[in-house]
């Protein structure tokens, strides 16, 4: 049985990393969460309930804003399975501390919450960060696992062009090693296509 604990905020590599959900509408072969309750220093990332705007903000008075050069939503879910408390945590985010702030995302969004969500980021978020992790639609529905079907694939490009509508960077990544080099540059094409940068992730295990 999974160890259940509240931990919303967690730094990573000079950021601070916000934990909203562990709902998620993939189950990807290679997630970290299969094998993992935490990452590096965060303690357990598996929540006792999805956390409200207002829990959220009270976080943030724990931690020293001053170190951190980006806020990021990304946790143990899909951070747009939470849309209305990431708005409302940006807003505040941004009024307060004027931070650049990130969203981590498989890019399933629209289909998430059934409509383009993309023009609620406008003026909030400064950069979405999508998995593309491969090419191929058919690969990626047998590497991802989404509930949404076959769809999924070209609902994360569609998710990614709109997002080049409203904020000021959109990147697609892949892993580093999981792909061959033809794959990756198939993957650099599809970025060009969409109008978004590229990025090679290492791997973590």
């Amino acid at each position: 049985m999974k160890e259940k604990a509240m931990t919303i905020l967690y730094e990573v590599h000079g950021n601070l990393y916000v934990n909203l959900t562990n709902k998620c509408p993939c189950a990807c072969t290679f997630c970290l969460r299969q094998t993992r309750e935490s990452m590096e220093e965060s303690g357990v990332l598996w929540l006792e309930h999805t956390p409200s705007v207002e829990e959220v903000k009270a976080e943030f008075d724990k931690f020293d804003m001053g170190k951190y050069g980006e806020v990021v939503f990304c946790g143990f879910g899909e951070p747009t399975e939470a849309l209305e408390v990431l708005l409302g945590t940006a807003r505040f985010v941004k009024e307060r501390y004027g931070k650049k702030i990130r969203i981590n995302t498989n890019g399933l969004g629209n289909l998430v919450n059934g409509k383009n969500i993309a023009p609620l980021f406008e003026g909030l978020i400064d950069t979405v960060s999508i998995s593309l992790n491969t090419p191929d639609a058919g690969k990626y529905y047998e590497l991802v696992r989404p509930k949404f079907g076959e769809q999924s694939f070209e609902a994360m490009l569609s998710f990614a062009k709109e997002c080049k509508k409203y904020v000021s960077e959109v990147v697609m990544t892949t892993v580093d090693t999981t792909l061959t080099k033809q794959e990756e540059e198939e993957c650099r094409k599809i970025c060009e296509e969409v109008g978004a940068r590229y990025r090679i992730r290492p791997w973590e295990d």
